[in-house]
């Protein structure tokens, strides 16, 4: 499964002040993370770089992008989706990006059995929640080791050992 190259960093979602400065919503762990980057992209594919000096303000960043000078060229920009490398996130060993578990399939660790496909991934402070899509809806499996044994992210799959409950009604 190929890497995307090029991951959201960050929506604009409003402007702040009169000079064109934008509050961004990072879509990366903080705004200080975000903030941090020197250089952004305004599509998926890398090709329109734009050069950002940004500051932390409460949960968000404000940015100044070259080019924009004025609070009209600002506004203009609300809803944009600001792209980064990702070579510019330094994750630790067990930490993935969240766009690449998305289609992942979730398989028994002991038999192999296919249980379904990674389709979001929710935050709940202690610890991530997959939601799985099986053949009979969405399942909700803990991003824990009890669970969670192996994650193949080039092979495109993780192997988890399901607690009693977890796909079926036992107690």
């Amino acid at each position: 499964m190929p890497k995307v190259m090029y991951l959201e960093a960050g929506e604009i979602v409003g402007t702040h002040g009169v000079r064109g400065e934008v509050r961004v919503q990072p879509w990366c762990d903080t705004a200080a993370q975000l903030a941090a980057m020197k250089t952004l992209y305004w599509d998926e594919n890398g090709q329109q770089p734009v050069k950002v000096r940004a500051r932390v303000h409460k949960n968000i960043a404000l940015a100044t992008l070259d080019g924009v000078t004025t609070v009209e060229q600002a506004q203009a920009l609300r809803g944009k989706m600001l792209y980064a490398h990702r070579d510019s996130f330094k994750l630790p060993a067990d930490r993935y990006f969240v766009r690449d578990l998305l289609g992942l399939s979730v398989v028994d660790a002991e038999d192999g059995h296919e249980y379904g496909t990674v389709c979001d991934v929710s935050q709940t402070g202690a610890n991530s929640v997959y939601h799985v899509k099986t053949p009979d809806g969405e399942v909700l499996i803990p991003a824990v080791p009890l669970i969670i044994k192996e994650m193949d992210i080039d092979g495109g799959v993780i192997r988890i050992t399901p607690i009693g409950g977890l796909f079926d009604d036992e107690d």
